[in-house]
């Protein structure tokens, strides 16, 4: 008998042309901060990024998002380099969808599908998949016409316009039908989470917030002493996950929530009502922020917007900065290059934050557990308040 023969059966890698249109008043440096966040999600979502196309407009153009030029310019790359899919730092109406599809001839993707091809891959739990298959479905329904194009490129002919409509209004309904029916699903997994949060009613409740991947997840298995999924990537966490944490025979529940993100999918926020009942019904926020990001300031502008967004901004919050270690590294390694912009001390920042705050700012790191027992005392201090205001006999 011969040698065996051995087939590779795993799908290569998908490659991605991204495509940012700032407004002048964008610095060059945002611009490829915001591309890196991209490319971060292009890379947790499985593609790869070969390319970064960047035309800066007063407003982008109606009917493909870009100028004619640069649309040819990405057009003769995505042809030499037989790239896979072109994706955009915003989110492109239906028609630019398809006037850039029909030119380009490879698959378009804009900022929400991606986040939401993300929570797909993301979700655990039989109501995150139901919050996001709503959210796609929402998405999808004005869509739809993309998906017949096939029959547009006939120019009518007798019976081909009108099966062709048939087509997309039989596909609208089914489309409204399965929003229907996931939203009536969802009441029923907001019921089941209404009674339990009833049956926890009187302890005091924490819930960690923040953007993406400043590394809540760490931080919830830290002090809660539990295995929650933590990652390097955006999103690790879609589903809340809720642990009860006793700190000196104080009781209270620690919830871990999902991130925030610039241009966070207003349908996503929508489906993902109940998981953020967690945050709306917090007695306390943690608000995790990753110092050792360029652009943690504002990470802490969108966190904040989005709070507002859900009506939970008047809430009581700490604020933690995470990653000090990373921080500290970094300022280092300016101070060692003598370069002009060296980034403050922590200790500048905790005086600056909290002057902002009016409160304590916290600088710990959770990976490297350094600065935990004053984060524990800050925690402990401020649940004690609550939870001997709501039962004055247990002093």
């Amino acid at each position: 008998m011969g040698k065996k023969q051995y087939y590779e059966t795993a799908k290569p890698q998908e490659t991605a042309v991204l495509v940012a249109v700032p407004s002048y008043r964008q610095t060059d440096e945002q611009t490829q901060e915001y591309l890196d966040e991209l490319a971060f999600l292009t890379e947790t979502a499985g593609a790869q990024t070969v390319k970064r196309f960047v035309q800066k407009l007063d407003k982008p153009d109606r009917a493909t998002f870009v100028g004619s030029g640069k649309l040819e310019e990405i057009k003769a790359f995505v042809k030499e380099h037989n790239t896979d899919m072109v994706i955009f730092d915003d989110d492109l109406s239906p028609s630019q969808v398809r006037n850039i599809e029909r030119e380009l001839q490879v698959k378009i993707v804009d900022r929400s599908l991606l986040i939401l091809d993300i929570f797909a891959l993301r979700a655990k739990t039989a109501q995150a998949h139901a919050q996001v298959e709503m959210a796609q479905y929402q998405y999808l329904l004005p869509r739809l016409t993309n998906l017949w194009t096939h029959l547009s490129k006939q120019k009518g002919g007798i019976g081909m316009k009108g099966p062709g409509e048939t087509e997309i209004e039989t596909d609208r309904r089914i489309v409204r039908d399965k929003i229907s029916l996931l939203r009536e699903r969802l009441k029923k997994f907001e019921k089941q989470n209404f009674e339990q949060r009833k049956a926890r009613a009187g302890i005091v409740r924490v819930a960690l917030v923040g953007y993406t991947n400043v590394g809540k997840s760490t931080l919830m298995n830290l002090l809660s002493k539990s295995e929650v999924f933590a990652e390097n990537k955006l999103f690790a966490t879609v589903d809340a996950t809720v642990r009860k944490v006793v700190f000196e025979n104080i009781p209270f529940l620690l919830s871990d929530t999902v991130g925030f993100i610039r241009k966070l999918p207003t349908k996503l926020i929508e489906s993902f009502k109940s998981t953020l009942d967690e945050i709306r019904e917090a007695d306390l926020l943690v608000h995790v922020v990753d110092i050792s990001h360029p652009s943690f300031e504002d990470h802490i502008a969108v966190v904040n917007e989005t709070l507002k967004d859900i009506n939970s901004a008047e809430k009581p919050v700490l604020l933690v900065f995470n990653k000090i270690d990373q921080y500290l590294q970094q300022r280092e390694q300016e101070l060692k290059e003598e370069e002009a912009d060296v980034r403050p001390s922590i200790d500048d920042l905790k005086a600056t934050y909290m002057a902002k705050e009016h409160a304590p700012a916290l600088f710990i790191s959770a990976t490297n557990k350094l600065n935990i027992d004053e984060l524990r005392e800050e925690l402990l201090r401020r649940v004690s308040e609550i939870h001997f205001e709501r039962y004055p006999n247990n002093v």
